[in-house]
């Protein structure tokens, strides 16, 4: 196996006791490459950090609509010195709407979005979407109010053929994650033979959304192989071609050599 994690949280506090050496282990073991994604300041700094100490993670930085509260537009400087100081940082997110936790402050997420997109815009890199029960308003940003220049990817992406047509108009790559393996995943095998592989990443998006056969556990980059087997299952190819196919697809989005 030789996978590329496209979208981690090993800063979380779950890896506190053992972050170092699962790292090592996981890596050890085929995930060749993992992107720590920030959501927060203080987040973004954390990946950066794990960027620094280990030469095949590299990190993203940005501000989550789960985690704006407190924080100024002003406060977006900082996010821009970040990605413009360290060279590991890869694009800025994860960044976006979500309408599930946030229903009441709808009108600075889309500022926030807005801004951090402009950001990258100014800084030539990709961004990392993450949308929950927003996607009118997610397509609608990205189609009529400003233009992604490097496009990016939306992470973790919702089981919605809809949101994946657009965004695939859009240019953007599909990050597929832990719940395209679950029993309950109704449009999971539609999604998957709709995106052609050279737009797929896989992520765990650990320590959250562990795959069947070991949902309800801390998740981790080895289990990505649960991921990529259901994508080589439902579109009927090797597991080696969707290993290949999206490890170069990481590699070329976010322009990692």
């Amino acid at each position: 196996m030789r996978v590329f994690d496209s979208h981690a949280h090993y800063d979380d506090e779950k890896f506190d006791l053992d972050r170092d050496n699962l790292i090592k282990e996981i890596h050890d073991n085929g995930v060749d490459k993992i992107i720590s994604a920030g959501y927060s300041l203080e987040g973004s700094k954390k990946a950066i950090e794990l960027s620094k100490k280990y030469d095949f993670i590299y990190a993203t930085c940005g501000i989550s609509p789960n985690d704006i509260e407190g924080v100024k537009l002003e406060d977006l400087k900082q996010i821009y010195d970040l990605a413009k100081e360290n060279e590991k940082v890869v694009a800025i997110g994860e960044i976006g709407l979500d309408y599930y936790w946030n229903k009441e402050n709808k009108k600075e997420q889309k500022s926030f979005f807005i801004k951090q997109i402009e950001l990258a815009n100014e800084l030539n890199l990709p961004i990392v979407i993450h949308t929950r029960e927003a996607i009118m308003d997610t397509i609608d940003i990205l189609k009529n109010q400003i233009i992604c220049k490097k496009r990016g990817v939306f992470h973790c992406c919702p089981l919605n053929i809809e949101l994946v047509k657009e965004a695939l108009k859009l240019g953007f790559f599909i990050s597929m994650a832990g719940p395209i393996t679950f029993k309950n995943s109704r449009n999971a095998d539609e999604i998957i033979n709709y995106v052609p592989l050279d737009k797929i990443l896989v992520e765990t998006d650990s320590p959250y959304l562990a795959p069947d056969p070991v949902r309800g556990t801390r998740n981790n980059s080895s289990n990505l192989k649960y991921i990529v087997q259901k994508i080589a299952q439902t579109k009927r190819i090797r597991v080696e071609e969707v290993e290949f196919a999206t490890y170069n697809n990481t590699c070329k989005i976010f322009e990692i050599k």
